[in-house]
């Protein structure tokens, strides 16, 4: 295991020069910063949901101007009449949530909040944000027809690059901790009845974490799945009132990373270890970026753990 894991470290560092010496010769960035946006209150999430359209709108004829062909096709589809967006930014690799479902009238609301390798082009995927929210709310709709459940793709963030430094400490993860906990907030401020779980993915996790170490939180079910660690010793250091889910498929390559954390590297304590004290929950056996894939055991107990449903998720 030591073995794997030193390996691992120096593919990884060799890795982040050859991708910092390929990012230092990007030519500039075309887009320019998303513009103010109406407030996130109840009555004003139409208005909301307009003016991230136009801020899409200006991004994707920034995008063909440009020739950024890949961004513009996402764009587009991110246009598309039955998509609604809280918010935007397509500097870098980008920025966006996404709500599926009625948030103002949902009986439970689901935030997933991905890991590392998150943009713009492959935000439709199942495999991150906004495709898993997707596959989340449609799993809903057959496990529990009649539920209000809202889901939202929180890509809120800068996602590290998995080939970099940056996803070895959790730098990014505090800065994204800080805009999580604002977010959340706001949806509770939008929808006070409605319970809010987080779904929180690899380098996800670690922002999850971040965000609970910092105080309370209104949510009351926390998933972390293929996660690297949260940098706390226990759930209860970061989740006091909620229940807390960790679960890892046997594919998953996470579980030959050290679960240390010294000099600032590393995140600590495994999430699965009966010391931090998560319920365990079957996540099969797909490798670590297949969670959320439809039909799945992981997508199926994410959903019910979303749906506050505890008795019907399968244990690990």
């Amino acid at each position: 295991m030591r073995i794997v894991g030193r390996r691992s470290a120096a593919a990884v560092a060799v890795l982040a020069v050859a991708a910092s010496t390929a990012a230092a010769a990007r030519v500039p960035d075309p887009y320019g910063a998303p513009g103010p946006l109406p407030s996130l209150s109840t009555g004003a999430l139409p208005a909301r949901y307009a003016a991230v359209h136009g801020q899409i709108e200006a991004a994707r004829t920034v995008a063909e101007r440009a020739h950024d062909g890949g961004r513009a096709g996402a764009l587009a589809r991110f246009l598309t009449p039955d998509r609604r967006f809280l918010s935007f930014d397509a500097r870098g690799t980008g920025r966006a949530v996404e709500v599926i479902g009625d948030l103002a009238q949902a009986d439970r609301i689901a935030v997933i909040v991905p890991g590392a390798d998150g943009l713009l082009t492959n935000f439709d995927s199942w495999k991150w944000a906004g495709g898993g929210a997707r596959a989340v709310a449609d799993q809903a709709r057959r496990e529990a027809p009649g539920t209000r459940l809202a889901v939202i793709a929180w890509l809120g963030y800068a996602s590290p690059p998995t080939l970099s430094t940056t996803v070895l400490t959790d730098d990014r993860a505090r800065t994204a901790a800080s805009a999580l906990r604002g977010f959340v907030s706001d949806v509770h401020r939008v929808n006070g009845r409605a319970g809010i779980a987080l779904l929180c993915h690899s380098y996800g996790s670690v922002v999850c974490g971040r965000a609970g170490k910092s105080g309370p939180l209104p949510v009351d079910e926390v998933a972390l799945f293929g996660s690297p660690g949260t940098t706390a010793g226990s759930a209860r250091q970061i989740f006091p009132s909620a229940q807390v889910w960790a679960g890892r498929s046997s594919g998953d390559w996470m579980q030959f990373v050290p679960h240390v954390r010294l000099l600032g590297i590393g995140f600590g304590r495994d999430p699965l270890s009966s010391a931090f004290g998560a319920r365990r929950f079957a996540a099969g056996g797909g490798p670590h970026s297949a969670y959320l894939k439809p039909g799945s055991t992981p997508l199926a107990n994410l959903t019910r753990i979303a749906l506050h449903k505890e008795a019907e998720v399968t244990h690990g």
